[in-house]
């Protein structure tokens, strides 16, 4: 079985930056597919950014257009990390942020780390 950890959540005001980490117990360089979701209060779970591994003719990243120039997803390979730079957060980014990973067919979660944004 993968495990998740993530941590980086917290409270931030308007305009400010929030960093993400994932790190999964098996290396990034196994996955087909990692990313970050994010669920607010009475939404469904969606997806923010994403980046697949199929590759050097076929890896890229993903971005919901309502972050896409404002997030980053990025891997740290020394640390094994699973990275999410969030800039420029404004209050419609509250939400528990999730990180999933997969290999095979499978997915694995994280716990969620709870990101508050206040105006």
């Amino acid at each position: 079985q993968v495990d998740v950890v993530e941590s980086g959540g917290g409270l931030v005001q308007a305009g400010g930056s929030l960093r993400l980490s994932c790190k999964p117990s098996i290396t990034l360089f196994n996955l087909a597919f990692m990313g970050w979701y994010r669920q607010a209060p009475g939404r469904q779970r969606e997806l923010v950014a994403s980046f697949t591994n199929g590759g050097h003719t076929n890896s890229g990243t993903n971005y919901a257009d309502s972050v896409k120039g404002r997030f980053t997803i990025s891997r740290e390979f020394p640390k094994n990390m699973l990275i999410l730079q969030m800039n420029n957060l404004a209050s419609e980014d509250t939400a528990v942020y999730y990180c999933n990973v997969r290999i095979r067919s499978n997915d694995y979660w994280g716990q969620g780390t709870q990101v508050t944004v206040s105006s």
